[in-house]
């Protein structure tokens, strides 16, 4: 039997559990998103929990009746307005990729259009010849295709469960579970607890100053598209929404071509309104806005930053890159500074030694 040292045995287990960890990591890596998502709202409306604490008794009601809330106030109403908007979108779609040049699909966003005569569902379903000829063209797509739909939405009901639930287990044990962390962590202790307090500053700073500017941005935006009957205000102001992810410009993207389709569909008068809306009110929303919300969550990411991680993180996560970019680049920024701090302490302990080397040479020299 072979015994090892004392050097290897410590060697040994640190492999074991750095194993361990990393396939426990691994095991958690398909929900990490709705995960960091309701740790972040757990830390938001943990204030929000103390109030209610006193009014209900308990915290596990508390924080029941704020999860509750969430699904009533928040959740459903998102829900129905991104069912109308996936519509509202793939008919947007649908009339870009039938115009005809760019001049025409600026006036198909403005104008909309009309689907062809007996190109409609119920048209369809009017007539059993064409039914039976569209199961025998569009079979084997269509089950695909509904297969993969059923696949997305079991894996959104999986995801907005753990994230309802984790939001009622972090308010109710997040103390504990953060304790537990601390003390366990391979790093030291100050460490831990900057990494935390940028993690939770990343969520602050993603929903109060990014996400309630793009949210005021897009709210006036879809309020000037509707005023001036622009077909599809809601999904052109989701749209103009997440172009304010752009710092400055961003929403420019969106309304301008919509100010242009606006001039050739010869609505001048629209046209100028919608450019002076869009220089002017949008434009001031988001310089006068943002400072403030950043007052509330500041991000300390520049805004090249910011965005070439969004980008990144939408590359390599999918949609949830949104959060998960900003976080990951945000953790890197706060231990780069953490390491640059601690090679600062050992040369300032470095050169503390130095000089007390000296002193004590220059007493026994005395």
């Amino acid at each position: 039997m072979t015994i090892l040292s004392p050097r290897q045995q410590v060697f040994a287990f640190r492999a074991v559990m750095f194993t361990l960890v990393l396939a426990a990591a691994v095991t958690f890596v398909p929900l990490w998103a709705p995960l960091v998502l309701a740790a972040w709202v757990a830390v938001m409306t943990r204030p929000l929990l103390t109030r209610i604490q006193k009014i209900t008794g308990g915290r596990d009601r508390a924080a029941g009746a704020i999860v509750l809330a969430m699904v009533i106030i928040i959740l459903v109403p998102v829900g129905v307005a991104l069912l109308s908007l996936v519509r509202g979108a793939a008919d947007l779609g649908k009339g870009l990729l039938a115009s005809n040049g760019a001049k025409n699909a600026l006036i198909t966003v403005v104008s909309g259009g009309a689907p062809a005569p007996g190109s409609g569902p119920l048209d369809v379903l009017a007539s059993p010849q064409k039914i039976i000829a569209l199961v025998q063209e569009h079979g084997a797509q269509a089950a695909s295709i509904a297969s993969g739909v059923a696949g997305a939405a079991t894996e959104a009901l999986l995801g907005l469960f753990i994230f309802l639930y984790a939001v009622f287990v972090f308010l109710v044990d997040g103390p504990g579970y953060y304790d537990w962390f601390e003390k366990h962590a391979p790093i030291e202790i100050e460490h831990t607890r900057r990494l935390v307090a940028a993690f939770n500053e990343t969520g602050r700073g993603l929903f109060v100053s990014v996400g309630l500017t793009g949210l005021a941005q897009g709210l006036v935006a879809t309020m000037t598209y509707f005023a001036l009957g622009v077909p599809r205000a809601l999904v052109l102001g989701l749209l103009t929404c997440v172009a304010s992810l752009i710092p400055s410009f961003g929403t420019a993207l969106i309304w301008v071509p919509i100010a242009i389709g606006l001039a050739f569909a010869g609505k001048t008068a629209s046209a100028i309104i919608m450019t002076a809306v869009g220089t002017v009110v949008i434009g001031t929303v988001d310089n006068v806005m943002r400072p403030v919300f950043a007052r509330y969550g500041k991000l300390h990411l520049s805004s090249f930053v910011l965005l070439t991680a969004i980008f990144g993180g939408l590359a390599i996560f999918g949609a949830w890159g949104l959060l998960l970019g900003p976080l990951f680049a945000r953790l890197a920024k706060e231990a780069l500074i953490m390491a640059r701090i601690d090679r600062l302490h050992d040369k300032r302990a470095e050169l503390d030694a130095a000089a007390s080397n000296d002193r004590a040479i220059s007493g026994m020299e005395d």
